[in-house]
């Protein structure tokens, strides 16, 4: 019985140590059309795209996630886990170069976008880059 319990719990630790780091991080807006009121209960569209370097350089991946708003306006999503448009979602890359996100919106669920702004990668996005680490 005891290597029964030893055996099982050697194999839950290392169930944890092999566990990934999620492929996406998460976003999250309040919704608004361009007189300034809530998008609220609606079906919208956001595109992101990385870029590396500037806030114009290279697309080095671009998705698109169609959302519902809640009551409030507010959207939840998971950048990395959207449809893919382009390149490939490689965080663990990301540590050598600057990156930058760009965010746009079409309020009305189509593929009319208009860019809500451009905003440089920082700390919690960069901890992909620490499954590099030996």
């Amino acid at each position: 019985m005891k290597k029964v319990v030893t055996t099982v719990i050697f194999f839950l630790i290392s169930v944890v140590l092999l566990a990934q780091v999620p492929a996406g991080f998460s976003y999250q807006a309040v919704v608004r059309n361009t007189s300034g009121d809530i998008v609220a209960s609606r079906a919208v569209k956001f595109r992101f795209t990385i870029l590396r370097d500037t806030e114009t350089g290279t697309n080095v991946y671009q998705e698109t996630h169609s959302v519902l708003t809640n009551s409030f306006g507010l959207a939840n999503l998971k950048v990395g886990m959207g449809t893919k448009v382009s390149g490939d979602f490689n965080p663990a890359a990301w540590g050598d170069n600057p990156h930058f996100l760009k965010v746009e919106l079409d309020p009305a669920g189509g593929s009319n976008f208009t860019e809500l702004g451009i905003t440089q990668l920082l700390a919690v996005p960069y901890a992909f880059h620490a499954n590099t680490v030996e």
